[in-house]
Parts: structure tokens; C-alpha cells; sequence
């Protein structure tokens, strides 16, 4: 299994453990996090670019797949707004590798995974081409006006989904 760490920083020399800023984890134990390679592509945008992201899991059906993919050699899809094209185009980003030893799963459906110790990265990896990158994966991306409307039809689907920085994505 492969871990990795998504970050516009190219210096990272050290991942010391912060904490949890979310509800439903323990906010008195610090974290690194991780997410696996699989989900790897729901990290492949500028770190404020929101984003509604899904693959197929297990449990996704055929009449989701038919729907919600327009390549049957495609897995996963990202959703992107028009106004972050750019961006995205012009961004590098920095994948970090860490050794799973220490890691321990928090979240299946999302690939993430997380250590209460800190990290050394084992490998650093430049991407300067998000698209390429994505693409490279065998990942669709999608580029749309407003990413609202897919994200309430995902969240009732079959798939794995996630949804990202939607605090940055344009009103409806």
C-alpha cells in the first residue's frame, strides 16, 4: 500500500501531528494524515479548489455507473468549476510519500489514513501537470459551472463520493 501527502509546499521535511478541526474525531490527539493511492485522485487539485469527486466502489451499481460515468474505461470522476480551470493549470503540486508502518486507517470509503507520529516523507513526487496527472489514472475530469447540483445528486448514489473545500465553490 502506498500513502501519500498533497501539498503546494515543495519543502516539506517533517509532518508533525495537528489537531483534528473536525467534530467527529478526537481534538485532543494530534494527526498526520494520509490517503491511499486509490483516492489519491480526490487530492489532485489546488488545496482550495472545490471539488466533488466519486468511484466506484463494491457496492455501486450498474444504473449509477450508466449514469454518473460517460467512459466505461474510467472509474472515478473529479468535478471541477470553470473559474478554477486556470488555477489548476498553473498550479504544481507536491506529492509526498510516507512508509504505511505507523499509519492506521480512519476513513475507508475516503483512503484516509492517519499517524499520531510524526513523519518523514520517503519519496517526494513533482507534479507540474494536474491534468496529466489525473489523466495519467485513468481519471475523468469534469469542468462545470457549479458543482452544487452533482454534489446533492452523488450523495445519493451507490458510489464512493467525497466533497471537497465546498465552502470555496459558487453560490447557487
Amino acid at each position: 500500500m502506498r500513502l501519500f501527502h498533497v501539498s503546494e509546499e515543495n519543502n516539506i521535511k517533517i509532518f508533525q501531528p495537528r489537531l483534528p478541526y473536525r467534530d467527529d474525531l478526537d481534538k485532543s490527539k494530534g494527526l498526520v494524515w494520509a490517503v491511499n493511492e486509490e483516492c489519491l485522485p480526490n487530492f489532485l487539485t489546488p488545496r482550495e479548489c472545490p471539488r466533488v469527486a466519486y468511484h466506484w466502489g463494491s457496492l455501486s451499481t450498474s444504473e449509477d455507473k450508466d449514469k454518473y460515468f460517460t467512459s466505461k474505461s474510467c472509474n472515478h470522476v473529479v468535478a471541477i468549476e470553470y473559474k478554477w480551470f486556470e488555477v489548476m493549470k498553473n498550479t504544481t503540486l507536491y506529492l509526498y510519500e510516507f512508509s504505511p508502518s505507523k499509519f492506521y486507517l480512519q476513513d475507508e470509503t475516503a483512503g484516509y489514513y492517519v499517524s499520531e507520529a510524526a513523519e518523514v516523507p520517503i519519496n517526494q513526487i513533482i507534479i507540474d501537470d494536474i491534468f496529466a496527472a489525473l489523466f495519467k489514472r485513468n481519471v475523468e475530469l469534469r469542468v462545470v459551472d457549479n458543482l452544487w447540483h452533482l454534489s446533492s445528486e452523488i450523495q445519493k448514489t451507490s458510489l464512493n463520493w467525497s466533497m471537497c473545500r465546498m465552502k470555496n465553490a459558487t453560490p447557487l
